[in-house]
């Protein structure tokens, strides 16, 4: 990954404003921001006096990830980013409808933001329920329970332990969720063929703090996929 992306091996920042008009440049800036917290580094970036003041004229957000609720995953935290960087809509399992699809386009067109990062993470709940409950569960929770469930049943299917099975299905959700949005019309498909945006998936690590970005979710970006890549 860090030859794919040309990650300088003792690198832990990378600028803003060319995070805001590079996508790439974005997603390093992901990268190192997330190496700098799980190494106990982090810098708490853009969260003055003065930059709150400045946050009052607009928003430029570099990315817009698209997460889990879960109180253990706090977005700007784990990336080490300050107050305007990430455009961020959280919900249980990373399920989206259409509220969910309005407001990452919103971002896309209004905001100009050309990042988007679908963050799954270890233990996740909801993809645990998923696998376990029976189907149409009572309440709205159907919902969370039948978007996830594809990516159970594909984890299933690969007869591994439990915990291995639920890592395989967060990974799989992630994977799933990032095709969903790559395939959508008319705003963000036609964005992310282009080149002009890019969609990826990452994994968080509830015990280390790593995010791992899903290598697959790189190497089919259009400026790789018909690349050969070998690590």
């Amino acid at each position: 990954m860090d030859k794919l992306l040309n990650l300088e091996k003792d690198a832990y920042f990378a600028d803003r404003d060319s995070a805001y008009v590079d996508p790439y440049y974005g997603l390093k800036k992901l990268i190192y921001g997330n190496k700098r917290f799980a190494q106990n580094k982090s810098i708490s970036p853009r969260q003055t006096e003065a930059d709150l003041k400045n946050t009052k004229l607009g928003q430029k957000p570099f990315a817009t990830i698209i997460g889990c609720a879960d109180s253990r995953v706090p977005n700007e935290i784990i990336f080490d980013q300050g107050v305007g960087d990430l455009f961020i809509t959280r919900t249980a399992g990373q399920v989206m409808a259409e509220a969910s699809y309005g407001t990452i386009e919103y971002a896309s067109v209004a905001l100009n933001t050309k990042l988007i990062v679908v963050l799954g993470h270890q233990s996740c709940g909801a993809v645990d329920a998923a696998m376990k409950l029976p189907e149409n569960p009572p309440g709205h929770v159907v919902t969370l329970i039948n978007a996830i469930k594809p990516a159970t049943i594909k984890a299933k299917q690969a007869n591994l332990s439990d915990s291995e099975e639920l890592d395989l299905a967060v990974t799989a959700n992630v994977v799933e969720q990032v095709n969903l949005l790559r395939n959508l019309e008319p705003l963000l498909s036609r964005r992310f063929e282009s080149g002009e945006l890019l969609i990826v998936g990452a994994v968080y690590n509830i015990e280390s703090g790593k995010v791992e970005f899903i290598e697959e979710t790189i190497t089919s970006l259009p400026k790789f996929k018909n690349m050969a890549y070998n690590d």
